[in-house]
């Protein structure tokens, strides 16, 4: 009997009360999970910012104030030495984590890389980060320059990151051309923006300036600009940032909701009921339709500090109900754990899924 093919969907109706995972981000606002590109023109420093990465996520310490979620890395420098690699590590750091990993050498999409890449992160299955250095040179000699070719890449790159739930980044080159938008320079057709999740440019104010600008634009984060400046052990630090309006992140949330269920035992309201009682004069910036969404995405975080959280429909509106543990109406109720939306929109022909 041969089987029956369907598209797997989901109502919006059920979407909008679904719990999700919320997005892992390695750089906290600035870096998430999938696939990510940052270019920049020949000597710039992006080898060298690249490399202050993959260190300082092995760490876990903070990118210019940012946290990070500390894991092993790896570096693709494949237009380097391991003699190079080393000079410039000794320059950077006293002391490089040994969950930090390099290789000079890799085969080419196509032709090996993607089960390099698998390999690798099966052997090391607390993987955050992979630095591919650059682009170009995992994509051989004679490479085909077309939109087609370009989104099949990426595409397969971006497989892996989102299988495994790690970032992957490309380190690339910008046009020589200049334009008014920084994004529209990076070398390459329009399905290199099109497929990654986020593009990143490193711009010289003056050719050997030490100074650069920084632009983030991506599906995940806000648009920024991040003026930084070359040390001299070359490692590049923030003199300014351009995002003012801070994101709210799931644990403010959680916050709020842990004052609001101090006195009381069960909450059940619209949105806007819920955003009037923790948010009244708009200060935290909970809008009736945040709110659902930031609750859908902490039910996890909610319920380790013991509330409830349900978001559904009743005779025609969308309620939000909150319970604490100890209430009579929440003992014996089983606890919706949030799924992870990779998990349903992989398939059989991503290149590796994550172990």
């Amino acid at each position: 009997m041969k089987k029956e093919n369907r598209l797997l969907t989901i109502d919006g109706e059920t979407l909008m009360s679904q719990p999700l995972t919320p997005l892992n981000f390695v750089v906290d606002t600035l870096l998430s999970q999938g696939l990510h590109i940052l270019a920049g023109s020949p000597k710039v420093g992006k080898s060298w910012l690249a490399l202050w990465l993959a260190v300082t996520v092995a760490k876990g310490d903070p990118i210019w104030g940012m946290g990070v979620k500390q894991g092993t890395t790896l570096y693709l420098c494949l237009e380097d030495s391991t003699l190079r690699i080393q000079n410039r590590l000794f320059e950077i750091t006293e002391d490089a984590p040994a969950n930090v990993h390099f290789t000079t050498n890799s085969d080419t999409l196509g032709k090996g890389l993607e089960e390099q890449l698998c390999a690798f992160l099966s052997e090391h299955p607390d993987t955050v980060l992979v630095i591919i250095d650059t682009l170009q040179m995992i994509r051989g000699a004679g490479y085909d320059n077309t939109y087609a070719n370009d989104y099949r890449d990426l595409s397969a790159l971006k497989h892996i990151a989102d299988a495994h739930g790690i970032a992957i980044l490309l380190i690339h080159h910008l046009r020589k051309e200049l334009a008014d938008d920084v994004f529209s320079r990076i070398s390459g057709t329009t399905a290199i923006s099109g497929a990654v999740d986020s593009s990143f440019t490193l711009i010289e104010d003056k050719r050997g300036s030490g100074k650069a600008t920084l632009s983030c634009i991506g599906r995940d984060i806000e648009y920024r600009e991040l003026t930084l400046e070359r040390n001299a052990e070359n490692v590049w630090e923030l003199v300014s940032d351009s995002r003012t309006q801070p994101e709210l992140l799931g644990g403010r949330i959680v916050i709020l909701l842990s004052e609001l269920m101090r006195d009381r035992t069960e909450f059940i309201g619209t949105p806007t009921e819920l955003s009037a009682q923790i948010d009244p004069v708009g200060s935290e910036g909970i809008t009736p339709k945040k709110v659902s969404r930031l609750i859908l995405q902490s039910v996890a975080a909610l319920s380790k500090i013991g509330i409830s959280a349900v978001v559904r429909r009743s005779n025609g509106k969308r309620l939000i109900e909150l319970r604490r543990a100890e209430s009579d109406d929440a003992q014996g109720t089983q606890a919706v754990d949030p799924i992870d939306p990779a998990a349903v929109s992989g398939g059989e022909n991503a290149p590796c899924f994550a172990p």
